[in-house]
């Protein structure tokens, strides 16, 4: 599923996608990217006011990215180019349908987080993703 989004959001996701995930490679950038998407697209939990890129990545206690110095530099043509990807509707497992992720240092991850189960690990990222039954939009 494609969502809308303005030239502003594509520099936006590409600066979160970096301050995310630059130590995961472009494969961790481009899941990172996959989970933003995933919140705009979803219907469901704490997302159901989630309407754009923008508002997925400034919502409240979400991603920790937004408060370095990695998201406030403008992001390179290279960078923008992995989330003109996402934008245009390339998914990566584990983050297929992922909402939530986190990088959980030297421990493994947890086989379900905020009650959601382990879709997979990539790199040090866990991702995990909602039931079908409560997420239908994201299946």
């Amino acid at each position: 599923m494609l969502i809308n989004y303005t030239t502003k959001e594509v520099d936006l996701l590409a600066r979160i996608m970096r301050a995310e995930a630059l130590n995961e490679g472009d494969l961790g950038m481009l899941m990172v990217g996959n989970v933003v998407v995933n919140r705009v697209i979803a219907n469901c939990y704490t997302f159901t006011d989630i309407d754009s890129i923008t508002d997925a990545i400034y919502q409240k206690n979400q991603f920790s990215g937004i408060n370095g110095s990695l998201f406030q530099a403008s992001p390179t043509s290279f960078e923008k180019g992995l989330a003109e990807r996402i934008l245009r509707g390339e998914y990566y497992y584990p983050a297929t349908h992922a909402l939530w992720f986190y990088a959980p240092g030297s421990s493994s991850c947890q086989s379900s987080w905020y009650s959601q189960p382990l879709a997979g690990k990539y790199k040090n990222h866990c991702f995990y993703r909602p039931d079908k039954g409560k997420c239908a939009e994201l299946y």
